[in-house]
C-alpha cells in the first residue's frame, strides 16, 4: 500500500458537483493498493498517519501529530480526507501511456481502503472519503507544503 500524505488547511471531494466529504485543517490522504497487500498494511499505515508529526507544536516546531493538537474553534478534532488513487501504481517505464497493472482490482482494493479509513477513526480521528470508483475532484490545500510518501 502506498499512501501520500498532504498537511492541509481544508480539503474536499466533490462527485457530480456534490461535496461528498470534506475536512478543515488535517491531512489528505490518497491511498493506493497493489497485488497482495493486507489489512495489516491498511492498520499500519493508519498507526502511522495516526503519530505523524507534520503539525507544528506550541513553539512552532514541526513537532505534533493528529492526536496531539488542540481542537478546532467548533469542537472538532484534526481531521482525515482518505481518498482511493489507484493511478499511485502507475507505472511509466515505458511509453508515455500508463500502465496500471499494479494497482490492485477495486473488488481488493476498496475494502482496505475502507479499513484504513476504519483505522484511522479508532485512533479518534474524524474521517471523511471520497467514492470509491467515481470520478472525483479533489480540493486539497496544502499547508507548507508538507507532503509525506509512505509505503508499506
Amino acid at each position: 500500500m502506498r499512501a501520500v500524505v498532504q498537511r492541509v488547511s481544508r480539503g474536499s471531494v466533490r462527485v457530480d458537483g456534490e461535496v461528498v466529504g470534506a475536512i478543515g485543517r488535517g491531512v489528505v490522504v490518497l491511498v493506493g493498493v497493489t497485488h497482495g497487500d493486507t489489512e495489516e498494511q491498511a492498520e499500519w499505515l493508519a498507526r502511522k498517519i495516526a503519530g505523524l508529526r507534520i503539525f507544528e507544536d506550541n513553539e512552532g516546531k514541526m513537532n505534533a501529530g493528529l492526536l496531539d493538537l488542540d481542537p478546532d474553534p467548533e469542537g472538532e478534532g484534526m481531521g482525515a480526507l482518505v481518498v482511493s488513487q489507484f493511478t499511485l501504481y502507475a507505472d511509466v517505464h515505458k511509453g508515455r501511456r500508463p500502465s496500471f497493472v499494479e494497482a490492485a482490482l477495486p473488488e481488493v482494493a476498496e475494502p482496505l481502503v475502507e479499513h484504513l479509513a476504519r483505522s484511522l477513526r479508532v485512533y479518534g480521528i474524524p474521517v471523511q472519503t471520497g467514492i470509491f470508483g467515481a470520478h472525483m475532484q479533489v480540493e486539497i490545500q496544502n499547508d507548507g507544503p508538507v507532503t509525506i510518501l509512505l509505503e508499506r
